[in-house]
């Protein structure tokens, strides 16, 4: 059983940042659970490009309130606490924070916690991370 508290990990490498957003890595690949779930908050105001083309996300929203772009479609969908929307076509988006968001995130295949993203908003898959 793997048990972790979000406050405990903060302070540690789990917890990755820039400017605008932290994402504390609650689990990472060498878990072992096939998926990585994080912990992530999008500073107010704040806007994010991102294509996830090696990975699967899903991600709920917990507090705060902003939406989100499907750049394919055009179609933008209100984030709010109780949404959840999941990236199952390797959507290339735009998610922008009217307010603090604060959102649960699962990956998979998982991330190491070694990814950043690249210029095209993507992350590399773990073999690539490796061999950097």
């Amino acid at each position: 059983m793997i048990v972790r508290d979000l406050n405990d990990l903060k302070n540690t490498d789990r917890a990755v940042s820039d400017a605008q957003w932290t994402s504390v890595r609650m689990l990472l690949a060498d878990d072992g659970m096939g998926f990585s779930f994080h912990i992530t908050t999008l500073a107010a105001g704040s806007e994010h490009e991102f294509e996830y083309k090696n990975h699967y996300e899903s991600v709920y929203c917990m507090s705060g309130k902003g939406s989100i772009t499907d750049i394919a479609t055009g179609e933008t969908h209100e984030i709010r606490p109780g949404v959840m929307y999941a990236l199952n076509l390797h959507d290339r988006h735009i998610l922008r924070a009217e307010q603090e968001l604060v959102m649960a995130c699962c990956f998979n295949p998982p991330v190491t916690g070694n990814e950043v993203h690249g210029e095209d908003g993507s992350y590399a898959l773990p073999e690539e991370t490796a061999a950097e």
